[in-house]
């Protein structure tokens, strides 16, 4: 046992000594030098100091949520970023790591230690914690049971704004009926009822998310992502998919002719659009309500987004579909509130590819920092956060500088594990990427290309889906009441400070929310 922790104790300190050393003209890592070093820590710890907080009340809110977004993949996607630029990559930085405060989120739900993205969306949206696999109820529903929902139904921050006046909006990757975005607007005890073919035979007459939007919430002035299938009767032709036999409404209604419909009723200037070009044609300008169903199901992974091969039709980006509802949102008087989900981060780990995952939340970074360009910290709060984690690790020692999406190596010598074989840096604790060959033993990936969007990093417990993990979950935060943001926070406590910094809902009392302060 003693030989073994000298072992261990000798790779530590060689690993350490490389980074050390001095090669008569610079250091290792790019020429950062002590010097260099105290310069970086003494600007940031000043910028830190002479920071102020910002008490005001805020007329808007932003809220953008990384589906899955654990810590591991804010700095492997931070990594990817620099690497993608050209860079070592570990010294760069995502939109929002620049923001002042900081904390952390208790992700677990009322009935489970690792939460989904129903029941987390109830919590940061509704303020309330509930159970598993629920959307917009509280813990008296039973996961599936219609009649169980009824009266245990729960307002959102969505509801709370418009309640106000403020003008509202969501814009997510996923389908816009969704855990997460559907956490603003649906009571449902099955996050599962999309649409009505799920819930045509269910017993107690509970109404699927698609008609909640249309019937019972006209005043959503922006709403973009995927989902088209859900709002499209069955015997309708999706332009891209083709038939929507399978999926479409049973009940006969045309959902996105009834959103025409109603827009043209309240005499507003409305647009629905399913492309890249009918969406770039749109003047915001003179545009109050916009409809952007760009994908039958959920949009496009952004790495297979910007491949012409791969996409035809063509989507927005979701830093392009921020820009443009803030454009929308921005002209009421009394500010917005406005949901940015970038929800492909999710499924890229689900799936088990890394690649994916990772380039999604570059691209979500974009799309924050569009928001944070766009907008003025004295009257807009930007909340940036995710519902849960996943089970990706940044494992072994690899070398300053190497392939995030590679095998661990230190220069041409690659690390290898206890069986002699080598490892990516990005592993999975469970997933499709389980595998054993002959004799029990991991595949062999030296020659394998570990950067390919199809490569499924290795997983040690198999699963046909990788799970979520319950990691607390980082919170990002700038603008009026931000430092309310700051140490380790339950996932419902999000909402509450977003409706107490803008005064509405509980805090709609101007002695009971920021307005308070902003009078002494």
């Amino acid at each position: 046992m003693a030989v073994r922790w000298f072992s261990v104790l000798v790779l530590v300190f060689s690993i350490g000594a490389q980074a050390l050393l001095y090669d008569g003209v610079h250091f290792s890592g790019n020429g950062e030098t002590p010097t260099f070093w105290r310069n970086q820590a003494k600007a940031s710890l000043l910028k830190r100091a002479n920071s102020r907080r910002i008490e005001g009340v805020a007329k808007n809110v932003i809220m953008f949520l990384g589906d899955g977004m654990s810590i591991p993949t804010v700095t492997a996607s931070r990594i990817l970023k620099g690497q993608l630029a050209g860079n070592t990559g570990e010294e760069a930085a995502l939109s929002f790591d620049k923001f002042p405060n900081t904390g952390l989120s208790k992700t677990y739900c009322q009935d489970s230690q690792v939460t989904d993205s129903a029941s987390s969306a109830t919590a940061y949206l509704c303020g309330v914690k509930a159970n598993i696999g629920t959307i917009g109820v509280d813990a008296r529903v039973r996961h599936g049971d219609c009649a169980s929902q009824k009266g245990a139904e729960l307002t959102s921050i969505l509801d709370w704004s418009m309640a106000a006046g403020k003008s509202v909006g969501l814009v997510t990757t996923t389908r816009v009926t969704h855990a997460t975005p559907a956490g603003l607007y649906a009571s449902v005890a099955d996050r599962g009822w999309e649409g009505d073919y799920y819930t045509k035979n269910i017993a107690g007459g509970c109404k699927d998310i698609a008609a909640q939007l249309i019937d019972d919430y006209p005043n959503v002035q922006v709403i973009m992502g995927g989902g088209r299938r859900y709002f499209m009767r069955a015997d309708q032709t999706d332009p891209e998919h083709g038939s929507n036999a399978h999926y479409g409404r049973r009940d006969g209604r045309d959902l996105i002719q009834e959103w025409k419909n109603g827009q043209h009723n309240m005499n507003r200037n409305y647009h629905y659009v399913w492309n890249a070009s009918a969406f770039n044609s749109i003047n915001a300008a003179n545009t109050d309500s916009l409809l952007g169903l760009f994908e039958y199901s959920h949009m496009q992974y952004e790495f297979e987004r910007t491949d012409p091969n791969h996409e035809k039709a063509g989507e927005p980006s979701l830093a392009e579909m921020t820009q443009k509802a803030i454009e929308i949102l921005k002209k009421n008087p009394k500010g917005y509130f406005l949901l940015v989900e970038g929800g492909r981060i999710d499924h890229g780990h689900h799936e088990g590819r890394a690649k994916l995952a990772l380039h999604d939340c570059v691209a979500f970074s974009d799309a924050v920092g569009m928001g944070d360009q766009m907008t003025n910290e004295s009257d807009t709060l930007i909340v940036v956060t995710a519902d849960h984690a996943h089970t990706m690790s940044i494992a072994g020692y690899p070398q300053r500088g190497n392939d995030i999406l590679g095998k661990s190596a230190h220069g041409s010598t690659l690390t290898a594990a206890g069986d002699h074989r080598p490892y990516t840096t990005l592993l999975y604790a469970d997933g499709p990427g389980w595998a054993v060959t002959t004799g029990n033993h991991r595949p062999d990936i030296t020659n394998v290309d570990t950067t390919d969007k199809h490569y499924l990093q290795q997983a040690a417990v198999p699963m046909a889906s990788e799970t979520h993990g319950g990691d607390d979950v980082g919170i990002f935060a700038r603008g009026p009441m931000a430092h309310l943001y700051t140490g380790v926070l339950e996932e419902n406590e999000i909402a509450h400070v977003m409706a107490y910094a803008s005064c509405v809902g509980d805090y709609s009392n101007h002695n009971d929310c920021a307005a308070a302060l902003a009078g002494k």
